[in-house]
Order: structure tokens, then C-alpha cells, then sequence
């Protein structure tokens, strides 16, 4: 930079440090996101020159002092196919590009960590597969791709991480997921971008980028001691759900274990895949979606469970990898409500949604 005075130098850093005009780049998706931006900027940019040229140009040429008299100009079919094909060209360019960075951004790896988050008017609340639960932050280890899957319990929110150029809709009644992988350390902010309410300017956090090591700290010292599929599993007790899905041959209810991505066929000859949004379909309205060869008989958990109990028997069901673990939960007292001589659900498991304030 020796062409550049000092002083304005250390200026511009300064400037640039403390009143950036961009996030900075701190996922892998960013550079990418961003590379398309400034073309379609500068490719903005050079049509308004061209415009504002052709104009001021025409404008001098044609004006009335130099032909006081105007002549009919033919249209030529190569200038019009030329202003016609280039700026389609450049528009499949942009229309191609930007489909291959979404399809990345909501693809996925096979590897990555599912984190739950729950919009609430006016709060992020996250769930960690650990059992962890976080309001407004959300801790995660750098150089790990991480999956969020979101959901609304009222209305539309829409959750932005802008130094991950990331963004997703929470939507009430539906999972929505989309992934990042941090590249570098540190404290990033997120928001919601879609106009939810009153309080919706403070419906604001933080999320915490750490080292591998240091994650594993934070884990171990902000666990509740059970995890969303250990919460799952009482749950599932304390609801009886076990009195039909018990794995054995008069069962009133489908076998649960291994049913997780599996293909089934519904009572109409539908097939489906028993994914995370069939699940919790499956338990909130289950008169929609009835296994072939069972009857209606399952009653609807609408209202009565909230959005953080559908979470947690999801995953229990996701690791239901056996009939044994099926029935050692069926067996065990401990897991079953105080009023049926066991523990009772925690408060984060009741029936009824629990009203949750920030701290």
C-alpha cells in the first residue's frame, strides 16, 4: 500500500473495522454468497454506465440544434438480438449460479450436527442434541458443519445469521432446516428478519464460534444431565405412548424401532417417508396419517404437547435402533409420572407448553 498515504490508510482501516460495509466472512457458503453479489453489482453497474452513456450520448447527437428536421431510423435485427441475448446470457449466468449456492446452503452433509431451534415470540430457543438448552445463543465448534432445524410455535419468524450468509423461515406447523460450517472463532450476532410483533427489534442473539476443545468444555458443563433422547424416552412413557407401540404381536400401534427414513404405507396406500416433519405430523394429527393394517384408535397430542416434547420424542425415535429398547421402556418404572409411582416428566417435557421468559 505505498501508494496510499499512511495517515489515510490507517484511516480506512479504522473506518472499515468499526462501520463495515459487509459482515465478515466466517462460514464457508460466505465467499461464495458474496462472489455472486459483487458480479451481479458490478454487472449492474456496467449496464448503468452503458444507460447513462447511451442517453447523454443520444441526447448530444440527436439533439434538435443538429437536426432541426428528424429522419425515420430503421431498427436493425442484430442490434436488437445483441441487447436481447446478451443480457439473457448474463441472467442464466446469475439464475444458475445462485441455484447451485441455494441448493448447497439447504443440502446438508451426512455429517452434520442437528441443532433444533424454536421461535417464540420474542426468543430463540435452542435445543441441543445433548440435552443443552440455550435462549437467544447458540454455541457451536468451528470447522463442524452444523444443521438447523427450525419451527415457529406462533407466528412467522425468520432466522438470519448475516456473517454465515444464512437465512431461514421459521414457519409455525413446519421444519424448515438449512446448514452452515464456521470458519473462524469468535461472537456473531443473529436476528429475525421477518416482522413477528410488538418486541420483534429484540428478537436478537448471539452465536458463540469455538475450538473443538473448548466446545467440549461448554458441553460438559451445561448439560441437564439427559439428553433430548433420554427426555424423549420419558416423554414417551409418561404419555402411555408405550401401552400401543410395545413391539409385541398384538400391538395396537406400529413398531417404532428403526422406523425413522423408513418407507411406510398409510391406511390410504400412500407411501411415505418416516422422516422428522412425518413424526411430528404423525403426533400431532394422527387421523392424518394412519399405518396400513392399524386402526384410528391414537388420540391427538395437538395442545398438548409443546414444541420442545414433539422435538425430543423425535429423537427418541430416531434412536430406537431395537425392540429391546422398546421394551426396557415399557418396563422401567422409574421413567413414569410421580402419580404412577415413578419420576416425573421434566418441565420442559409437559403436556402442556410451558411460558418461557428470557434470562
Amino acid at each position: 500500500m505505498d501508494h496510499i498515504s499512511p495517515v489515510l490508510w490507517q484511516f480506512l482501516q479504522k473506518w472499515l473495522t468499526h462501520f463495515p460495509l459487509f459482515p465478515p466472512e466466517a462460514s464457508k457458503i460466505a465467499p461464495q454468497v458474496d462472489a455472486l453479489f459483487y458480479f451481479m453489482v458490478l454487472v449492474s453497474l456496467i449496464g448503468l454506465t452503458i444507460v447513462i452513456l447511451l442517453i447523454v450520448g443520444f441526447s448530444i447527437l440527436y439533439s434538435q440544434k443538429r437536426h432541426p428536421q428528424a429522419v425515420q431510423i430503421e431498427g436493425s435485427t442484430l442490434l436488437e438480438a445483441t441487447w436481447t441475448i446478451i443480457p439473457l446470457g448474463l441472467f442464466l449466468v446469475m439464475f444458475v449460479w445462485g441455484a447451485l449456492i441455494y441448493f448447497r446452503v439447504y443440502t446438508p452433509p451426512a455429517n452434520a450436527m442437528n441443532i433444533y431451534v424454536v421461535g417464540k415470540q420474542w426468543m430463540w430457543k435452542v435445543e441441543h442434541p445433548g440435552g443443552q438448552h440455550e435462549i437467544d445463543m447458540l454455541h457451536i465448534p468451528v470447522g463442524q458443519p452444523i444443521q438447523l432445524t427450525l419451527i415457529s410455535q406462533d407466528v412467522f419468524h425468520s432466522f438470519s445469521i448475516p456473517a454465515f450468509r444464512v437465512k431461514r423461515e421459521a414457519i409455525p406447523g413446519r421444519y424448515n432446516t438449512v446448514w452452515f460450517e464456521a470458519t473462524r472463532t469468535g461472537t456473531f450476532h443473529f436476528f429475525c428478519t421477518q416482522y413477528c410483533g410488538t418486541d420483534h427489534s429484540k428478537m436478537i442473539g448471539e452465536v458463540v464460534v469455538m475450538t473443538p476443545d473448548d466446545y467440549k468444555k461448554w458441553l460438559a458443563g451445561s448439560t441437564s444431565g439427559d439428553s433430548l433422547a433420554q427426555n424423549g424416552e420419558r416423554l414417551f412413557a409418561s404419555l402411555s405412548c408405550n401401552a400401543c407401540h410395545n413391539a409385541r404381536p398384538d400391538a395396537r400401534g406400529p413398531n417404532l424401532a428403526n422406523v425413522y427414513n423408513a418407507r411406510l404405507t398409510l391406511s390410504d396406500g400412500q407411501t411415505v417417508t418416516a422422516d422428522d416433519a412425518y413424526l411430528r405430523q404423525a403426533i400431532l394429527n394422527p387421523s392424518q396419517h394412519i399405518t396400513q393394517g392399524y386402526a384410528p384408535i391414537m388420540p391427538t397430542y395437538q395442545g398438548q404437547v409443546s414444541e420442545e416434547g414433539v422435538i425430543a420424542l423425535i429423537e427418541y425415535i430416531k434412536h430406537l435402533d431395537s425392540d429391546y429398547r422398546i421394551q426396557q421402556t415399557l418396563n422401567t418404572t422409574e421413567l413414569l409420572p410421580d402419580s404412577e409411582g415413578g419420576k416425573s416428566a421434566p418441565a420442559s417435557l409437559a403436556p402442556a407448553a410451558q411460558k418461557e421468559t428470557k434470562p
